[in-house]
């Protein structure tokens, strides 16, 4: 006979950082919680894209490898016990006549609760393809939109294209572990942080402005490319055997957009307190917006607590959202 299925005070839609933040703080705060996620481990994009990159922007680490702070997290998100789906994608939701909140995952399993915390950061994530005909056959063969070891590129000659965080950080990342990398903008202006680009150009890697690739060469892997200077029509060869489109990616939140939430593009409006339209759905991090909103780590994680703790009071309307200071507070 089956039984109804257990009625938890917060389902989390999200195990990135934002979501792993949430579990710890909802535990804290003693609400029993369920995280569900659609990747096969924690961590979200940390995890999924780029466990060997570092990131600067966390609380108390002057740079720390995103695998380690993703260990850490997940050993502070279940220390209360919660429960944990990997591999499930949140398909459906719908609030039954009593007040609760169902989920439905792509498996038709149904996950009953009586607050969600939406942390699904970009949702799914298609990386942002050069428009050059034939690109897509490089795939696999010299192409990358990410890099999960940085060994993989021990010796080679690395091309990384791209001016945002992600295309700086790989470079100054592989220079010591490459034989030669070279990184190209298609601008003159860069969208990573000020200090990294004075890294950058301060580095032995070579950065050539206004450079774009007209053409890939190679046989079964690549082994050149042909560069355009989108300025003055000029061509340059360049010898790599491996190129990272650090180009960025195109978000969808998929079937969230069918659930009746206030969107915007791809994010969910949020108030102060991190609620959405619907009454004991909160959402925070990447997948939400608000005037001033900055999409960073740090930013999502105080999201998440802030959300969590409107949760209980939502749960619990005696209770106080301020929850005092951690330090009050004794852990198991």
């Amino acid at each position: 006979m089956s039984s109804e299925p257990q009625v938890f005070d917060l389902i989390i839609i999200g195990g990135g950082p934002t979501g792993l933040f949430g579990a710890f703080y909802a535990g804290m705060r003693q609400l029993s919680t369920k995280i569900i996620d659609g990747l096969p481990e924690l961590g979200g994009q940390l995890t999924a894209l780029y466990p060997e990159k570092y990131i600067y922007d966390m609380p108390g680490f002057p740079r720390v490898l995103a695998k380690d702070l993703v260990a850490a997290q997940v050993e502070q998100a279940l220390q209360y016990g919660a429960e944990v789906v990997l591999g499930r994608k949140v398909v459906g939701l719908h609030r039954d006549d009593d007040g609760v909140w169902t989920l439905l995952d792509q498996a038709g399993q149904e996950h009953r609760c009586r607050t969600v915390l939406i942390t699904a950061g970009a949702g799914s994530f298609d990386p942002k393809r050069i428009p050059l005909t034939g690109g897509r056959a490089w795939e696999g063969r010299g192409i990358h939109y990410f890099v999960r070891r940085l060994e993989n590129f021990r010796g080679k000659r690395v091309l990384v294209v791209g001016g945002g965080d992600s295309a700086v950080d790989w470079a100054l990342a592989l220079e010591d572990v490459a034989e030669a990398v070279t990184l190209i903008h298609r601008r003159d202006r860069f969208r990573a942080h000020e200090e990294s680009v004075e890294k950058l150009l301060a580095s032995g890697v070579e950065v050539a402005l206004f450079w774009e690739i007209s053409e890939i060469r190679g046989d079964e892997h690549l082994t050149g490319v042909q560069l355009t200077n989108n300025q003055t029509g000029a061509q340059r060869d360049l010898e790599v055997s491996d190129v990272i489109l650090a180009l960025g990616f195109s978000a969808d939140i998929g079937p969230i957009k069918g659930w009746g939430l206030e969107t915007q593009g791809s994010t969910i409006c949020v108030n102060t307190r991190m609620e959405t339209n619907l009454p004991g759905i909160y959402a925070a991090g990447d997948v939400v917006t608000y005037d001033g909103k900055l999409k960073l780590i740090a930013t999502g994680v105080a999201e998440a607590a802030i959300g969590v703790n409107h949760a209980k009071t939502y749960i619990d309307p005696a209770s106080r959202a301020f929850p005092g200071h951690s330090s009050e507070q004794s852990s198991k």
